[in-house]
């Protein structure tokens, strides 16, 4: 599922606007976004936690050419998925 999906799903199953539903997932996203480039971390009970993680750089290689490549560090999101989520995934098998 991709974004312009769940705009449609949303539009369909609450009786919205596409240009309302799109408002209420970009109002969603932009605060998501907010929140982890803060260093906070964003809990949804049953379905999982996103955090910002920070990573240290280091040397690397370019596959391509072999030669040895210094990547600056970083930071990324991660996201540790919710017990009922899995157990849900998990039983689907």
């Amino acid at each position: 599922m991709n974004k312009s999906d769940l705009i449609t799903v949303l539009s369909e199953k609450e009786n919205l606007t596409e240009v309302d539903a799109s408002r209420v997932i970009n109002l969603v996203f932009d605060g998501f976004t907010d929140v982890l480039m803060k260093g906070g971390r964003i809990e949804i009970r049953g379905f999982g936690v996103f955090t910002m993680r920070a990573y240290d750089g280091y040397k690397g290689r370019n596959p391509k050419t072999g030669e040895a490549v210094a990547v600056k560090p970083k930071r990324g999101v991660f996201f540790k998925v919710g017990k009922e989520l899995k157990a849900t995934v998990d039983s689907k098998k």
